[in-house]
């Protein structure tokens, strides 16, 4: 099966495509949990596939083909750890304990060992000298509502580059998260922000800081010229808001 692996990942992509509400002109999304949880059966055959790729066999996928395929299963794998207990439950932050955070817990089998959702995210996708790539922190979903939002279908490499900016977009662009405070004349920007900002000084995209990723979405992040000038000038002081932890659950939607 992993020598015939699937790159363009349909099985999650027919499972998002029917379970994730998008909402506020693209923005953000919503996801169908209880739809997940009749269709678990499906889900786990993918995570089969997942599970069944051997490191040899990854570390001969190309760049693109393995940021997909690890993006893929950080989401995938996440949707499964909600199932356990849903609808149990108020935010992913219920399913750690004393010992341990729900992204510390080793319990996804990849590439021939058992890891967390945290190896998957910060040992592989954010490891220095491999991707290199911020984009990866609007791609990768925390099941909250303060995240960035779950994609409504797979990423696949050919396709990547365009759907990570489209993401970076989608987030830059969603006020609830991210915006300039005319009273303050401070940007107030996702505490993702905070927690990742070296991962955002890298140089990406000819990118060296927060207020240079802000400058480029101007436009997005407020309203009227005057204002806008202010965050393009990279001059401007920058906040954090709250991160909303309750679970993305899209029950009592239509």
């Amino acid at each position: 099966m992993a020598q015939n692996f699937d790159h363009n990942h349909a099985a999650w992509s027919r499972l998002v495509k029917s379970l994730v509400v998008v909402q506020r002109g693209g923005r953000a999304s919503q996801v169908r949990y209880a739809g997940f949880l009749e269709q678990r059966g499906a889900l786990q055959d993918y995570l089969r596939q997942l599970s069944s790729v051997p490191r040899t066999v990854f570390e001969a996928f190309t760049r693109t083909q393995q940021m997909a395929f690890l993006i893929n299963t950080y989401n995938a794998f996440t949707v499964e750890l909600i199932l356990t207990r849903y609808p149990r439950l108020v935010s992913i932050k219920d399913l750690g304990n004393w010992m341990s955070t729900p992204w510390k817990q080793r319990w996804i089998t990849l590439l021939g060992e058992t890891v967390s959702l945290d190896d998957i995210e910060h040992g592989m996708l954010r490891k220095r000298g491999v991707y290199d790539d911020p984009r990866v922190h609007f791609a990768v979903n925390c099941a909250s509502i303060g995240c960035p939002m779950l994609r409504e279908e797979a990423y696949v490499p050919e396709r990547i580059d365009q759907q990570l900016d489209a993401q970076m977009h989608r987030f830059m662009g969603e006020r609830e998260r991210n915006r300039w405070n005319p009273k303050t004349e401070q940007l107030e920007l996702s505490r993702i922000f905070d927690w990742y900002a070296e991962d955002f000084r890298l140089g990406h995209q000819g990118i060296h800081s927060l207020q240079g990723l802000a400058a480029r979405f101007a436009d997005a992040l407020a309203e009227g010229e005057v204002a806008r000038a202010r965050i393009r000038s990279t001059q401007v002081l920058v906040t954090y808001l709250d991160y909303d932890w309750r679970l993305n659950d899209a029950k009592g939607m239509p």
